[in-house]
């Protein structure tokens, strides 16, 4: 059976560069507003669906874990409630990794995480290195969607865990016509307002309407490797929180 595969949606489609460079450079430009961006755009419930993802790893008590396109490393901050020995965090922007190296580094962090430059497609670690994978609002953005996920698949030890958040579409009235028009209308507006870019907040509802949710996405993490896919919608479906394990 053939993988069902996304639809490609870049932020600048006329730029000539590939789908990564485009995406690195669009979070480098909003870096110093990602994370307020982050909470305001979502009024908060943001936070209550990281430490959900973060509680789903409780149960292998995990002591090596990887934060994919870990951003401003807020989701590898918060999963220190696990009480892991590390955290490596990786991603593919720069003024990402620069913002959140600060925010550990004002924390006195530097000996529980590490933020470095890392490629999804080709993740610079041995096979079965984590306990753990958690990714949180990347996924979409990988320019080989099944590239990426076999790659998380290779590194994490047999028997961990991966727990992955994504946005999705409600599919229940009036969520589902509120969400539509809130994410076409009135967030591109209020994103480019406040991150002076005109392109990322724009490039997000077009990316999450051509992802592959849901089901869809369980069939995709299982032919990468995982195993026991889960979907769980969030928020009445505004995002969901795919979990599966390594056999």
């Amino acid at each position: 059976m053939s993988l069902p595969t996304a639809k490609t949606v870049v932020p600048l489609p006329d730029s000539g560069l590939s789908k990564k460079e485009q995406v690195a450079g669009m979070f480098d430009r909003i870096a110093g507003r990602y994370d307020f961006l982050n909470h305001f755009l979502s009024l908060g419930i943001d936070k209550g669906w990281r430490r959900k993802a973060i509680n789903t790893l409780k149960d292998i008590e995990p002591k090596k874990i990887l934060d994919v396109a870990t951003g401003t490393g807020d989701l590898a901050i918060t999963a220190l409630s696990l009480d892991p020995d590390h955290i490596t965090g990786v991603d593919i922007s720069e003024g990402m990794l620069e913002i959140g190296r600060k925010k550990i580094a004002e924390r006195k962090l530097e000996q529980k995480i590490t933020l470095q430059y890392g490629d999804s497609e080709a993740l610079p670690f041995d096979t079965d290195t984590f306990d753990a994978i958690l990714c949180a609002y990347g996924v979409r953005n990988f320019e080989n969607l099944e590239a990426g996920l076999r790659q998380m698949s290779r590194v994490l030890r047999p028997g961990g865990k991966i727990a992955i958040l994504e946005f999705s579409h409600p599919k229940k009235f009036p969520v589902k016509q509120l969400y539509r028009f809130y994410f076409r209308y009135i967030l591109p507006v209020l994103g480019k307002a406040v991150s002076k870019d005109a392109t990322a907040y724009t490039y997000l509802p077009q990316s999450v309407a051509a992802f592959p949710e849901g089901d869809q996405f369980c069939r995709i993490m299982q032919q990468c490797g995982f195993t026991h896919p889960k979907a769980r919608p969030l928020s009445f479906g505004i995002t969901t929180l795919y979990t599966a394990k390594k056999s």
